[in-house]
């Protein structure tokens, strides 16, 4: 992992756990040593509001994908009526190309919990699940292991947050997903962690008024709540040091991104970047440049519900704004995936659709229904037995299915829609090579 300091995460060589695959692992009395859990101190040393005051001035947006800001997010909470309330940490990480917050919970697990610990406090929730991807064996041992470190040591359980400096109770136990795509949607996770199927829920009610066993509940992602800490120990100017500010007038990205970068390149990997860097630069000064030395042709932004940049993308920010300047759904988990010269665009289009194909969850129709055809379809072109009504039936598919038409309960239909319409529309003379032109019949008059 690279770091661009200042980080937002600790790097310090730790004793082993007793496993081999631990040695990088932080643990509690290495985390302390380097200043951990002081800011949860600081957070504790003021009221629950005057933390979510800091947050939301901080603009710290959410770094699972939507980018929504999580200081308004946990002002929206129901007020507090004596009832339990619940964080729900969202680490199901099942993007395809996504792999940030595994390195999270691999390097630095009590960051993590001390983010969970002062966003508990801010919001005033006593229960906090870890949801945690079903395939992170390892991951969810470490995060395990570090919160019975946690309460060990007085920051979960007992008589109140930090040894009861305030009296006020957290627990905090991890929950693993069954392993379904779906379950990453908030509405999903909270179905799956009360032991249902991972099926969305009708919004509203929002999680933050009837959530987690119909309770008051925050999703957020493990890496937004990682950030926390660093903000609150070193201010909002710090945050807003690194990143960048709007330049279509929107909403600002401050603050640093872990990068995870995949695909086409020498030396994939994560990076943590301020937001804002470009995808080039990104690729040719901390990747080492394009796998062979063999030009880009696109790249998937954040994750493949995000849709795919073409070739003429290259310099496009990562920041927030790029849904808008790079014509896709938005930035999503900022762990772009790069492909080179050789890539077959309509295999990559028809692979990313068979992925929305199998993990439906098959509550909507036109998601249901409408990624199965369109898997079909692609299959056919990419077969060379297309036509070009093919093609256009394609296109009038992908949009009619999704939030956008308001047809679906969540985004994954949406998912399916960015990656066939940008894919075709910024590569079409590819898909366009692979149909054969539609036969007119002729209509002779009497």
């Amino acid at each position: 992992m690279t770091i661009d300091a200042p980080s937002l995460t600790r790097r310090i060589p730790t004793p082993p756990w007793g496993d081999p695959r631990d040695r990088r692992t932080v643990t509690y009395d290495a985390f302390v040593k380097t200043g951990g859990y002081k800011a949860l101190e600081m957070a504790l040393d003021q009221q629950p509001g005057a933390v979510i005051e800091t947050v939301k001035a901080a603009v710290l947006r959410g770094r699972g994908g939507a980018g929504f800001p999580a200081g308004l997010k946990w002002s929206f909470l129901a007020p507090i009526d004596g009832g339990r309330r619940y964080l729900a940490i969202n680490c199901d990480e099942a993007e395809p190309g996504t792999f940030k917050d595994r390195l999270l919970c691999d390097f630095d697990p009590h960051l993590i919990l001390e983010g969970i610990a002062i966003a508990c406090y801010a919001c005033q929730l006593d229960t906090a699940y870890f949801f945690i991807r079903g395939e992170y064996h390892h991951q969810a041992r470490v995060m395990e292991r570090a919160i019975e470190e946690a309460y060990a040591n007085g920051i979960f359980g007992g008589k109140g947050l930090l040894r009861g400096k305030v009296p006020f109770k957290v627990d905090c136990h991890v929950h693993r997903s069954a392993g379904a795509y779906i379950c990453g949607e908030e509405t999903g996770l909270l179905e799956a962690i009360e032991g249902k199927r991972g099926w969305p829920r009708i919004k509203p009610p929002f999680p933050a008024v009837k959530g987690l066993f119909g309770r008051p509940t925050i999703v957020n992602n493990v890496e937004t709540l990682a950030a926390v800490p660093g903000i609150i120990e070193h201010g909002v100017d710090w945050w807003k040091k690194q990143g960048c500010e709007s330049s279509i007038g929107a909403m600002p990205s401050y603050g640093s991104k872990l990068m995870g970068v995949s695909g086409h390149v020498n030396r994939p990997g994560v990076y943590e970047m301020g937001l804002g860097i470009t995808l080039r630069e990104l690729v040719e000064k901390h990747c080492g440049g394009i796998r062979g030395g063999r030009r880009f042709k696109g790249a998937i932004p954040g994750g493949v519900s995000m849709g795919v940049l073409g070739t003429d993308q290259y310099d496009v920010a990562m920041d927030f704004d790029i849904g808008v300047k790079g014509e896709v759904l938005g930035l999503g988990t900022a762990c772009p995936t790069i492909f080179d010269e050789t890539t077959d665009m309509v295999a990559v289009a028809r692979n990313i659709v068979r992925f929305f194909k199998n993990e439906s969850c098959g509550q909507c129709t036109p998601c249901r229904e409408g990624a199965s055809w369109a898997f079909k379809l692609l299959s056919r072109i990419e077969r060379g037995d297309a036509t070009t009504k093919d093609l256009d039936l394609l296109l009038e598919l992908a949009g009619s299915m999704g939030l956008g038409p308001g047809t679906t309960i969540c985004g994954l239909a949406d998912g399916t829609n960015w990656a066939v319409r940008t894919i075709v529309n910024k590569f079409r003379p590819e898909f366009e090579a692979r149909v054969r032109p539609r036969l007119v019949p002729l209509f002779v008059g009497a």
